[in-house]
């Protein structure tokens, strides 16, 4: 076995990029081992279609390898990587006539407005009547039911636990913008699922 493809498992993120500029395919192969499951996980989310997110998962290690001489370094790899990755994603969903997408540049009105919504209270746990999986599935199809601009920071901060500043890198954001639509994405989502349980007459406490 050769020395690069034995030392490069233990190398930081950082150094394997340093040797994929200078030509290791070795050490590229093991930054696309690393993050392939996140980044498809992160498609899969946004885009809510199996085949999307296996297109986007290419394409975004594609444009990576291509342009991997582009990464100054000022922010981690997995950060540039998220910024390809959503990119191709939004373009994926671009193409489909029935949903609507906007730019994750384009300002939100009343991004800064005191949002006020009437939320149920939710008194026992959701795990009470359902399976994690069940759980899981529930959260996931509300989740895709967010607007591609709400949906994109949601995912990143609370299901790739991404920092707020991370996430502001990855999507070009301020940070302001981020906690806001953030803050949306929770509200709108706490709104789906109290409905959600209304409708199955369960009374749930709020875990987002």
């Amino acid at each position: 076995m050769a020395a690069s493809e034995s030392l490069t498992p233990a190398l930081p993120d950082e150094e394997l990029v340093t040797r994929s500029k200078a030509g290791d395919g070795d050490a590229f192969n093991e930054l696309i081992r690393r993050h392939d499951r996140k980044i498809l996980r992160l498609a899969r989310h946004i885009t809510g279609n199996e085949e999307d997110a296996e297109d986007v998962l290419q394409e975004s290690f594609l444009n990576a390898f291509t342009h991997i001489d582009r990464f100054e370094g000022n922010s981690k790899f997995y950060t540039w990587l998220v910024r390809i990755a959503v990119n191709q994603a939004l373009m994926k969903l671009r193409k489909r006539k029935s949903d609507r997408t906007v730019s994750l540049d384009e300002p939100v009105q009343g991004e800064t407005e005191d949002l006020v919504r009437e939320i149920a209270v939710w008194e026992e746990t959701p795990e009470s009547n359902y399976s994690q999986e069940e759980m899981r599935r529930i959260l996931d199809d509300a989740i895709e039911t967010l607007e591609p601009i709400y949906r994109t920071v949601f995912v990143l901060r609370d299901v790739e636990d991404l920092s707020t500043e991370e996430t502001a890198a990855a999507l070009d954001l301020s940070i302001p913008a981020v906690k806001s639509r953030l803050l949306r994405a929770r509200l709108q989502l706490r709104e789906k699922l109290t409905q959600f349980f209304r409708r199955k007459g369960d009374n749930v406490f709020a875990y987002l």
